[in-house]
């Protein structure tokens, strides 16, 4: 099993899945309007949840990076951020720049740990935070930081996350990697040649003087604190499996919610299940049928309105005081897939008064043929956001076609919501 950089695991995190049909971005306005008309906030806001933090934690060179590499890999999703230990490094005086070979970066002390703290702090709080970048060549924090957004798994990566109680408090989850010195020494000498550009003679010199003692010291008796160790590091793909497999029990992946973060479902409730169960029972009279799902619908087009952008509004009550209110954006429109779309208009019709709506016809052949056949459109639809209704989604073919087609005309894809009733998962 190869070793990876840790600029590759900080990659593999940033990088997310796109799922077209799904991907209908958080309504940020900045590209189509200007500094005044940007609303103040948004109804996207699903209310923040406390992230799961791992801690993966072990000797220099252990296969940390590696581990959090794998995770990342089989969770698959967008939902993960790693921050490394490393990047909090105090930067180097000119002082000790000049005895840079006699300076101790395994201690403790090495490294700005209320900086660490404050930072995730805010990430469990849902705020972004800017994580210093550090130079390996010059010892110091260059200007350029790093942006990481808040996110459902924050995975915390060093030697010595676990010497300091007030890190290990911020864990849910504690991994310890143990991999044979020899191993570790192996790695180093081909980490920092390679990468940090230092001398091989040097390289030695610090392990034999500072690299091993702190481990001794300071890293191995952290172990104890472990939930998990990983003997053989990320050549024991069983452990990373089980570890992937408890991490997505803690946090619920069978929900899609979790995985597509621009996904939001309606929460459920007896009266919503008692509905839905009305609709689907093959013994419903027609006129049963029609009345229940006229009323989930107009549930789904009000949770979707829900989503718009708003800015705050003051209006005069009929008692004469100031009532701080918020109005919606007035540039909206409805666009019905047809048929099946249709039957969501009256209740789109019924929230928003004199709301236009356009057609969408696609033809269907088979489960993969797709064929636009008609569209009518409002012609100034770039400048608006835009409901797409159509209540049963199977394939996901007509939704594919039905958004490519707005964006051709277009339409911004932060500026798309689609509404939907009954998806398939087949």
């Amino acid at each position: 099993m190869g070793s990876y950089s840790t600029s590759e695991v900080l990659n593999a995190a940033a990088v997310g899945v796109h799922h077209p049909a799904l991907r209908l971005n958080e309504l940020d306005l900045k590209g189509s309007m200007s500094v005044e008309e940007l609303p103040t906030t948004s109804g996207l806001e699903n209310g923040h949840q406390a992230p799961f933090v791992i801690g993966v934690a072990g000797g220099a060179s252990s296969g940390k990076s590696t581990v959090c590499k794998m995770i990342i890999d089989q969770l698959c999703d967008q939902r993960v951020v790693v921050v490394t230990q490393e990047s909090f490094y105090y930067g180097l005086s000119d002082e000790e720049m000049v005895h840079v070979h006699d300076y101790n970066f395994d201690h403790p002390d090495a490294f700005d740990t209320d900086l660490l703290l404050s930072c995730m702090e805010k990430l469990k709080h849902g705020k972004a935070v800017d994580i210093p970048s550090y130079d390996f060549k010059t010892h110091k924090s260059v200007s350029c930081a790093r942006k990481v957004n808040p996110s459902d798994v924050i995975i915390l990566e060093g030697i010595l996350l676990f010497h300091d109680s007030r890190v290990r408090d911020l864990m849910n989850m504690k991994i310890f990697v143990d991999t044979d010195a020899d191993v570790r020494l192996t790695r180093r000498i081909r980490r920092d040649t390679i990468e940090k550009g230092r001398d091989i003679i040097a390289v030695l010199d610090q392990y034999s003087k500072f690299v091993k003692t702190a481990f001794e010291d300071f890293i191995l008796p952290t172990k104890k604190y472990a939930d998990i160790i990983i003997p053989r590091g990320a050549d024991n793909s069983v452990a990373i499996d089980l570890i992937v497999q408890h991490i997505r029990t803690k946090l619920g992946q069978n929900d899609l919610c979790k995985i597509h973060p621009n996904l939001y479902v309606i929460q459920t409730t007896y009266q919503i299940r008692g509905m839905h169960t009305i609709i689907r029972d093959a013994a419903t009279t027609t006129h049963d049928f029609i009345f229940y799902a006229d009323r989930l619908i107009r549930l789904v087009v009000e949770h979707g309105l829900g989503h718009l952008p708003f800015r705050e509004k003051q209006v005069i009550t009929p008692t004469g005081s100031v009532y701080t209110g918020v109005d919606f954006s007035k540039s909206l429109c409805g666009i019905s897939v047809i048929r099946s779309g249709e039957s969501m208009e009256n209740a789109l019709r019924a929230c928003c008064k004199g709301i236009k709506i356009g057609k969408i016809l696609i033809h269907r052949e088979g489960d993969d043929g797709k064929q636009l056949i008609y569209h009518n459109l409002p012609k100034d639809i770039a400048k608006r956001h835009v409901l797409l209704l159509d209540p049963i989604l199977g394939t996901g073919n007509s939704a594919v076609q039905a958004i490519s087609l707005l964006l051709e005309k277009r339409v911004q894809e932060a500026n798309i919501i689609f509404l939907n009733l009954i998806s398939s998962n087949r």
